[in-house]
């Protein structure tokens, strides 16, 4: 699975179950999630589930971050560099 579709997959979670109500609004896939409102910390953990069910990566605590986890684009790479690390193991 490329970083494009890994970000398409996550946009599309994103829009499902935190946009249901605005499903107009737009949003980069640079954009910062909790900056655009998308969702709050809660939200984060929803988001950690999804990635590790969805893509079988684990996330540890301390991967939780912006960088990481912050926009549509961190999250693709994040998820990128985690299956090639699991891959290399």
């Amino acid at each position: 699975m490329s970083q494009h579709e890994i970000i398409a997959r996550v946009r599309e979670y994103v829009v499902e179950n935190f946009l249901y109500t605005r499903q107009d609004y737009e949003f980069l896939d640079t954009d910062s999630l909790l900056e655009h409102g998308i969702f709050d910390s809660l939200g984060v953990l929803e988001l950690v589930m999804f990635v590790q069910t969805e893509f079988r990566v684990l996330v540890n605590d301390d991967e939780i971050t912006e960088a990481n986890l912050g926009s549509l684009t961190s999250i693709g790479r994040f998820v990128q560099r985690k299956r090639f690390e699991h891959l290399a193991a």
